[in-house]
């Protein structure tokens, strides 16, 4: 199956390879849909609506948001794996599924990285841990003495088994060395949702998820997963100093990609006009009230970090037992 897709890749960029800068130049010239595969109002969908409402203004050409959940980003991303490499069908996906699915799905129907043209990063953006009504913990050492205290008394929902917000949960159970009972949903805003109506008491989810219900006290945040705390929410502690766990860093990556087939050509011009758009203050300050910081880089360091990225959770997805036939 995968010599099947090296070969149709390669026929698409024998087909593709003549585009010349110039007419690249002229990309694009009608509209452009952004694949989000995860559902409305999490982070993938808020950096999407940014980014591309930047991208139609700078463009003069519409960019429609197009959000097709399921399967943990699976759906989406393999629509985007086999639609046509021309530069108007793209995908705003970010770490958790781009990089953690390659290990979590034993069937995956697309390489993430041998299927993509990784053409920009946007942003980096920790989780946060929050808790609901029914947790009396105020502090994550709190949290951790009455779960020591309590095994599998507590609940942790995620936005299904093996995603970010899940393997979060699994590692600070090892680093803690505590019991909570993981509760997965088919999307993040499900588990928020739940935590804020007291169904389940805790989760960790992506600062734009969360931050207006944090910072209207409708559920309460213990720490962030980042080695820094965010300048959206400079009082939220990071779990390493919280925790005492000195290596708890994880901050995924927001970006945008391509069938793998794109010319290199359409690739370099979205990604100059996306570092454009990142420099300006405008989108600073649009990201950073999400907590996130911009990221520019260049397509080939944005397919490295790729590749690192899914060795990287390779371990973590084995480490968790959490695959998927």
């Amino acid at each position: 199956m995968k010599n099947c897709r090296s070969f149709l890749a390669a026929a698409f960029v024998a087909a593709f390879a003549a585009i010349s800068p110039l007419k690249a130049q002229d990309y694009p010239s009608r509209l452009v849909h952004l694949v989000v595969p995860q559902a409305a109002g999490g982070g993938t969908d808020t950096f999407a609506r940014a980014i591309g409402q930047k991208l139609s203004e700078r463009w003069g050409q519409p960019v429609v948001i197009e959000n097709k959940a399921g399967a943990g980003g699976v759906v989406g991303t393999d629509f985007v794996a086999k639609a046509v490499p021309d530069g108007y069908t793209l995908l705003v996906t970010y770490e958790g599924s781009q990089a953690i699915n390659q290990s979590l799905y034993q069937n995956l129907p697309f390489d993430s990285l041998q299927d993509f043209y990784p053409i920009a990063t946007i942003a980096v953006t920790p989780f946060i841990l929050i808790v609901g009504p029914r947790v009396q913990a105020t502090t994550l050492k709190e949290f951790i003495a009455f779960a020591r205290a309590n095994p599998d008394k507590l609940s942790y929902g995620s936005a299904g088994n093996g995603s970010v917000n899940h393997l979060l949960g699994e590692m600070l159970k090892t680093e803690a060395d505590i019991r909570l009972v993981h509760v997965p949903y088919k999307g993040a805003s499900a588990a928020i949702a739940d935590v804020m109506g007291g169904h389940i008491d805790a989760a960790f989810a992506s600062v734009p998820s969360v931050i207006s219900s944090v910072q209207s006290n409708v559920v309460r945040a213990l720490a962030v997963s980042s080695a820094k705390r965010i300048a959206v929410a400079p009082d939220i502690p990071t779990v390493a100093e919280a925790g005492g766990f000195a290596k708890f860093d994880v901050n995924p990556w927001w970006g945008i990609l391509a069938p793998a087939a794109l010319s290199p050509a359409i690739a370099q011009k979205i990604n100059a006009d996306i570092a454009e758009i990142l420099k300006t203050p405008e989108m600073i300050e649009v990201l950073a009230k999400q907590g996130a910081t911009p990221v520019i880089t260049s397509p080939d360091a944005f397919r490295d970090l790729l590749a690192q990225d899914i060795e990287k959770w390779r371990k973590v997805v084995k480490a968790s037992g959490a695959t998927i036939n």
